[in-house]
């Protein structure tokens, strides 16, 4: 599998980072079987949080055995220091590992949820307490919707993170507005050299009312493989992009993971032509008011 460098971290990841929400909700025994599909992939970046359900107890007992081999990362959606604390040292309790490579401040995508995490007593001073301890070796920023990445870019202003994870896939690209904050967040990523990866490439758009959830993801993804070809080849072709965390449901993680082993074979105007024939291809995520139309 192709692998990257992560910014001034300077770890070549693989492009097909282990999403780990993905175990959220699965036995120890699926847990294992999707676990050891990607290690024999070639995936070597696993990326976990601790509002992902059991996610983290299920990685735990492969810790002793692959620490060494992984870059392990997790998140936290506390705000509060304190409360980023205790969430910190939960996840190395549910890890079985003494520390992380990377810390994620979680799921902030607006900026009011930037102003508590960075403020005083916030959740970035429990980051660098951490890192200071030999907990963690990195911090970065994760979040969602469609403010995410004028969120991220303000967030790097404030504080240089060393990886950003932030939305990106064929149909945002598309829309005026999200493109240049997202080519803003790009070219302040490379000044500081910060790491890059990228959330939703194969979503496909909430899932209709009525409809049942046959994937363990809370947005409808893409599950035929032209369609999920020509979706990780557009992020992939993104230089910038180190690689994206795969969908939350492991049954998905094959079809990605073939996508990326091609993605270099698909042109743009393959990806294009997929894509923009999809008739129900829309965001994941509400339009923010003032901010992006309809997708």
């Amino acid at each position: 599998m192709e692998k990257r460098r992560l910014g001034r971290l300077e770890h070549m990841s693989s492009v097909c980072i282990y999403g780990g929400a993905a175990l959220g909700e699965v036995t120890q025994e699926e847990a294992d079987g999707s676990i050891g599909f990607a290690l024999e992939s070639g995936i070597n970046h696993f990326d976990t949080a601790a509002s992902y359900g059991d996610s983290e107890l299920r990685l735990g007992p492969w810790m002793s055995d692959i620490r060494s081999r992984i870059f392990l990362s997790t998140k936290t959606e506390e705000r509060g220091k304190e409360g980023a604390r205790r969430e910190i040292e939960r996840s190395l309790t549910r890890l079985e590992v003494d520390s992380v490579d990377l810390i994620q401040l979680h799921a902030i995508g607006e900026l009011s949820e930037l102003d508590l995490a960075t403020g005083r007593d916030g959740a970035l001073e429990a980051a660098l307490q951490a890192k200071e301890e030999g907990l963690v070796g990195a911090i970065g920023i994760t979040g969602h919707g469609h403010e995410a990445p004028a969120t991220h870019l303000e967030a790097l202003r404030r504080y240089s993170f060393d990886t950003v994870l932030t939305p990106l896939n064929y149909l945002l690209y598309g829309n005026e507005d999200y493109r240049r904050d997202y080519e803003s967040l790009v070219s302040e990523i490379k000044r500081q050299d910060a790491g890059l990866m990228v959330i939703k490439p194969v979503s496909r758009n909430l899932w209709p009312e009525g409809e049942d959830q046959r994937y363990a993801t809370w947005y409808m993804p893409f599950d035929e493989q032209p369609h999920v070809d020509a979706a990780v080849a557009f992020v992939l072709a993104r230089p910038e992009v180190t690689g994206f965390p795969t969908a939350g449901d492991i049954r998905l993680l094959p079809a990605i993971v073939d996508a990326a082993a091609r993605a270099h074979e698909t042109d743009p105007e393959t990806i294009s032509s997929v894509l923009s024939s999809v008739p129900d291809y829309a965001t994941p995520f509400e339009p923010a008011a003032g901010r992006i139309g309809p997708l």
